[in-house]
């Protein structure tokens, strides 16, 4: 009764996010800041490569999900009862397409945006 929509990033969070947007007719804004890096991801890996491998990489199972900000509550309360940790990502927009966006509002190109099944 909380989200919207939900998918697994396991093809690439980009890539899994742009077919929630496809299938909804909506786009996303996807701050890079805010995704979440284990502290050995954080050690072994560069800025830069670090976004390559959390934006478009893939085997991460995790879900990613939309809801409307008037749940934020709820959610919180939701990820708190069951120990997982929820993070905000970014947000439902109007238009079509997923941007990653840098911390200065830039938009950041990914090497690719994840995997690509039947290539």
């Amino acid at each position: 009764g909380i989200a919207g929509a939900a998918i697994d990033v396991s093809d690439g969070l980009l890539a899994d996010l742009g077919h929630v947007c496809a299938a909804s007719a909506t786009g996303a804004e996807v701050e890079l800041a805010a995704l979440p890096a284990s502290p050995a991801l954080a050690s072994r890996f560069g800025a830069e490569a670090r976004r390559a491998v959390q934006a478009a990489g893939g085997d991460d199972y995790e879900l990613c999900f939309t809801a409307p900000a008037s749940r934020r509550d709820g959610i919180a309360a939701l990820g708190a009862h069951i120990a997982t940790p929820m993070t905000r990502i970014g947000r439902i927009v109007a238009g079509g397409g997923v941007r990653a966006l840098l911390p200065d509002g830039s938009e950041w190109n990914a090497p690719r945006a994840g995997h690509v099944h039947f290539e």
